[in-house]
């Protein structure tokens, strides 16, 4: 490891460590904000900006009239997981491994990320500008995370999105809609043959659920998948019920948008279908975009990812990528191996080289 790799990987253990020892659940984030921005701060960068719990930086030699790379990763965490034997909110060093909540995802990731930012932060003549962002909220796709965010920043043209791929390129990834379904029948005695069963009505549209397969399927994410979650109906046992409600889990592919998913559902089943959300799309960026070219030089793999992020939020194409194994995601004991970090930073550092020198 060069001198100036490991004066960055160093930097950013000590960062993440901090970041482990101070709870930053969704929408309780502002104390890691604060952190993130005295850090940005006192390695001498001066636009910094904080929209509530998101904390943007941009580079020294910004230009108006160049694109813009977005670095986005994010600095909440899910509730720590029943069985840690740990502390979660300790960082433990131990074993080439840092213990400790949100340490894989996507402490890592993020700190990896900063450190890459701060890299290039005062090198002039790039062909793009960076523009930073840690973002809040991502755990639950809260409206106030990289949505509000980007929202405050100049456009960009596309963006490297930080989560624990074992830097393997996610070029797609799925999309979600929440779906609640109502079923109407007409309410009768069960003893004679009175009603119309609404469960009975139910069933044929969740088979249809079950067995219809969509036109398109993505080459990287394979066929959208819908799964009836959720089941409520009737009030007693001699009532034919007149209504049953149930809940579709919809994993989306980046070959529709949510809103065609929805319109395909509401075509083909008799229940009510409304959508908790269409906002969440699925995400896809081209085999031959040139940060994915960039990434295949150095021997990556690309795969499609059925897990979320703040891509489901971006306008613009993205790539996931970032040091970690998304299976260590939201388990007990979490942690991250120091080596990784410090192959997540080298990594970044050379995949941006090939696009913006």
């Amino acid at each position: 490891m060069n001198s100036n790799l490991a004066l960055l990987t160093d930097d950013s253990i000590e960062l993440l460590s901090k970041m482990i020892s101070i709870p930053s659940f969704s929408k309780e984030e502002a104390d890691t904000a604060t952190l993130l921005s005295n850090f940005l701060e006192t390695r001498g960068v001066s636009s910094i900006e904080r929209i509530g719990n998101n904390v943007i930086a941009y580079n020294k030699f910004f230009d108006k009239d160049k694109p813009t790379i977005l670095l986005n990763s994010h600095h909440d965490t899910v509730k720590p997981n029943p069985g840690y034997t740990n502390d979660p909110f300790s960082p433990l060093r131990e074993g080439g491994k840092l213990y400790g909540l949100g340490s894989n995802d996507a402490g890592g990731c993020l700190v990896s990320l900063i450190a890459t930012f701060l890299y290039f932060y005062n090198t002039e003549d790039l062909r793009y500008n960076l523009c930073l962002i840690a973002s809040a909220e991502e755990e639950i796709s809260g409206k106030k995370g990289i949505e509000e965010a980007y929202r405050h920043i100049v456009p960009c043209d596309f963006a490297i999105v930080g989560e624990p791929t074992l830097l393997d390129l996610a070029i797609a990834e799925k999309g979600l809609m929440v779906l609640d379904c109502v079923a109407h029948g007409e309410s009768g005695h069960a003893a004679r043959e009175e009603g119309v069963n609404a469960i009975y009505n139910a069933i044929e549209d969740i088979n249809w659920f079950k067995s219809y397969q969509f036109s398109k399927q993505s080459q990287f994410l394979g066929p959208i998948k819908m799964s009836v979650t959720m089941i409520d109906a009737g009030t007693q046992h001699n009532v034919v019920p007149a209504t049953c409600r149930y809940v579709v889990d919809v994993r989306t592919t980046d070959v529709y948008q949510n809103e065609e998913v929805l319109a395909i559902i509401r075509e083909n089943i008799k229940s009510q279908v409304a959508a908790r959300s269409t906002r969440l799309n699925p995400s896809t960026i081209a085999v031959d975009h040139p940060i994915v070219k960039a990434g295949l030089k150095f021997g990556k793999k690309i795969y499609g990812s059925p897990t979320m992020s703040d891509q489901a939020l971006l306008p613009i194409p993205s790539l996931k990528v970032g040091p970690g194994d998304s299976a260590r995601s939201h388990a007990a004991d979490e942690f991250i191996y120091e080596d990784e970090i410090a192959a997540g930073i080298d990594f970044y550092i050379q995949l941006l080289k090939e696009v913006i020198l």
